[in-house]
This record gives C-alpha cells, sequence and structure tokens, in this order.
C-alpha cells in the first residue's frame, strides 16, 4: 500500500494544479452542448441544472476528502485542493444560472422561490456561503487576514456541504439513495476533523 501511495504522490507531483481547471471548463462545455444538441433527454434544461449541480457536489465532495486522505493513507492532494474548490464553486454558480436563466427566467420569480421554496432557500444559502470562500481563495488573501481569520473562514466549507446535501435530498423524487449516499460520505469526512476541535484533555 505504501509503495501505491508512493508512486501516486510522485505521479501527482508531475501534474500542474491548472489542469482541474482546464478539465472542469471542458467538462461543463460538454455537458452544455450535449443540452443543446438533445443529448441530455427531452427535458434538457432540467438536465443540465442538476448535472451540474451534481459535478460540483462531487467536486466539493473531493475538497473535504484531501486532508483526510493525507493525514491517514499519505496521499498528497493539498496542491489541487484550491483548484478543486475553486472549479466546485463554478459547477455551483453555472447550476444556478441555469436554474435563474434558463429555467425561471424571471428575477422576480427567483426571489420568490427563494422566498417561498425551502429547498431553494437552503441551496441559495450555500450558494452565498461559498462566495466569500472563493473571494479569498488566494495567497494575497490569506496574507491579509492572517492564517487563523483565513482558516476560520474556510471552515464554512462544512456547513456549505451539509446544506447542499439537504437541498438535493428534498429535489430528489422518490427515496434519495444518492443524495443519503453523499450525505453518508459527507458525514464521514467531517467527523475525521471532530478530534481536532476537541479540547485537549487536562494533564
Amino acid at each position: 500500500m505504501m509503495a501505491f501511495v508512493d508512486t501516486a504522490n510522485r505521479q501527482l507531483r508531475r501534474v500542474p494544479a491548472w489542469t482541474i481547471y482546464i478539465a472542469g471548463a471542458a467538462w461543463a462545455g460538454w455537458l452544455f452542448w450535449l443540452g443543446l444538441t438533445g443529448g441530455l433527454g427531452a427535458e434538457p434544461i432540467n438536465a443540465l441544472e442538476r448535472a451540474y449541480g451534481e459535478v460540483g457536489l462531487k467536486l466539493l465532495v473531493v475538497t473535504l476528502a484531501v486532508t483526510p486522505l493525507r493525514r491517514f493513507l499519505g496521499l498528497n492532494l493539498i496542491k489541487f485542493r484550491r483548484a478543486l474548490g475553486l472549479t466546485a464553486f463554478f459547477f455551483v454558480m453555472a447550476h444556478f444560472l441555469v436554474w435563474a436563466v434558463l429555467d425561471v427566467h424571471s428575477l422576480s420569480r427567483v426571489w420568490a422561490d427563494i422566498v417561498k421554496r425551502p429547498y431553494v432557500t437552503i441551496g441559495m444559502a450555500a450558494f452565498l456561503m461559498l462566495i466569500p470562500l472563493t473571494l479569498t481563495s488566494n495567497d494575497q488573501s490569506l496574507r491579509r487576514m492572517g492564517g487563523a481569520a483565513w482558516r476560520k473562514l474556510h471552515k464554512l466549507t462544512y456547513p456549505v456541504s451539509l446544506l447542499v446535501i439537504v437541498h438535493y435530498i428534498w429535489l430528489t423524487k422518490g427515496f434519495p439513495y444518492e443524495p443519503l449516499a453523499y450525505g453518508a460520505v459527507i458525514v464521514v469526512l467531517l467527523a475525521t476533523r471532530i478530534r481536532r476541535f476537541l479540547p485537549a484533555k487536562a494533564a
């Protein structure tokens, strides 16, 4: 196992982080093209909206997994974490824009849905919480805020991930097997961090 991890880490060091952005943009463009050409079925707008949201969720899960993977398996994906998080936001924003622009069509209806539909309210809350994380995901913000304040702000990722799961469960028709599976993974990933926030035992 250790030999495999060492080999994987050596290979990963050769891969630049910007490849995450290229792959994300290419995948988003491909999904949009499928929507335009009928490749997403009879309801392309709903399918595209869902596809963008699911990719954003998957990237969010991978971003949360970076620290546990390094701590417990020794697999080092730290240099990709920022790119994964920013690309996750990109897909979440695309999910929102497809809903707001192509599905709802009206700013007044967007606001009405946010106010009246709880699953939309929760999804919007998660989206808004991601914005300061995205805006501060750079070295300049880290230096200006200081490490402690920056890390505290970026712990918003944890409630965001839970809100996203609740939003996904609420949207799913029938028994929500898939969102519950993602939710279980996220709970496990968050549980690996609990010990770090517990007060140290007295000597």
